[in-house]
């Protein structure tokens, strides 16, 4: 039994030791009094302008829930397009079922106006 367990037990150890080796290496190679220009933001060659700390509106993360929401949605799609003919009839209206929920979600959302950046 345990020799089922040795290559996970090889890959654990090779791999803890790439973690050890590359912090200890980044130490001793790494530069101890960093080029102040290196440790300002990267703002796609653009010199930034005010502060990181901005705050955005719930409008951003609203958007990025329902993005994230619709992306679920294509991640049950996608298996159930594989199988679609061993599921039959029963797996067929399951899936009008879930497409349904989610229609009625967005069409909520839509109504609310959640979807329109500027108001």
């Amino acid at each position: 039994m345990l020799q089922s367990w040795a290559p996970i037990l090889a890959f654990l150890i090779l791999v803890s030791g790439f973690a050890v080796v590359s912090v200890i290496m980044s130490y001793v190679l790494g530069v101890k009094n960093p080029n102040p220009r290196k440790l300002a933001p990267y703002e796609c060659g653009m010199q930034p302008t005010g502060t990181a700390r901005e705050r955005f509106s719930v409008k951003f993360y609203l958007v990025a829930m329902l993005f994230l929401l619709f992306d679920i949605e294509a991640v049950f799609l996608f298996p159930w397009a594989v199988v679609y003919r061993d599921l039959g009839l029963f797996g067929f209206f399951e899936m009008v079922l879930f497409i349904a929920a989610i229609l009625a979600g967005y069409i909520y959302v839509w109504k609310k106006g959640a979807l329109e950046w500027e108001r």
